[in-house]
């Protein structure tokens, strides 16, 4: 056990991090076998482990802690960053994990972790406990993009209820950064039914409105059954629910 108090204090770590312990290969190949089979570490996935409490026989890393371990630029992302701060209406046992290093889907202690490719690289930040993670204005901004991956319009409508604030030139740098006109339509209407409660000015509003595209959008897939319940909202040139957060209070059910 005399490396477990530094493994404890590492959360999770790599094989290369277990040889920078030992000093050599053949000490860190030992390690790991004796360790995992006295079950004071566990393996998560290639390379990758965390150390077990002593006292209650559980993984020390917790799921945020794996999500930033994966890979180098890995950070908790989407809905996941939401249950992070304390702002998610359900817990997932699912993690979103955001990077450009290309991983298998895999499960570990019943969550399960999933790669999302990234579409930008800024806004992430490293917490003191070094987790990385999305912060507030990117998650919103990536959960906007693609809501299918906080669980549906829903689930993001229900997030969004729980953010404070939101600070408007980290959500525009952001819309920079994706530079897709669609996104800017969907961003600003979706915002503009928590303007009052997010802190966010009509400026930024009338920066979203001159981004917009001539043609008109459906705020989500035409295809699907809920858009014949659909209205032109004429001054985002969006189709889509007359009230949205009827859908939170009503379910499926869109119109007033």
């Amino acid at each position: 056990m005399k490396y477990l108090d530094k493994l404890i204090a590492l959360g999770c770590f790599s094989r290369g991090d277990v040889v920078a312990l030992t000093g050599n290969e053949h000490a860190a190949h030992s390690l790991l076998y004796s360790y995992i089979n006295a079950g004071y570490i566990e393996r998560i996935r290639r390379d990758l482990y965390t150390a077990i409490s002593l006292e209650t026989k559980q993984p020390i890393a917790n799921r945020f802690m794996i999500a930033s371990n994966i890979a180098d630029d890995a950070c908790v992302s989407f809905h996941s960053a939401f249950e992070y701060y304390g702002y998610a209406n359900q817990v997932f046992y699912e993690v979103y994990v955001t990077t450009g290093s290309r991983f298998s889907n895999f499960t570990y202690d019943g969550i399960s972790y999933t790669r999302v490719s990234p579409r930008i690289a800024s806004g992430i930040l490293t917490a003191n406990t070094g987790i990385r993670i999305t912060d507030l204005e990117r998650t919103v901004i990536d959960s906007i993009y693609a809501f299918e991956k906080i669980g549906g319009l829903e689930e993001l409508l229900r997030c969004l209820m729980l953010v404070p604030s939101l600070r408007a030139d980290k959500l525009l740098t952001y819309l920079d950064d994706y530079s897709l006109a669609y996104l800017y339509q969907k961003t600003g209407f979706i915002l503009m039914q928590f303007s009052e409660q997010l802190g966010l000015s009509k400026s930024f509003f009338d920066i979203c409105k001159g981004k917009i595209p001539k043609s008109k959008k459906y705020l989500y897939s035409e295809k699907d059954t809920l858009s014949e319940h659909f209205i032109l909202h004429e001054d985002w040139m969006l189709f889509a629910p007359a009230n949205i957060k009827s859908i939170i209070s009503k379910g499926v059910e869109l119109s007033d």
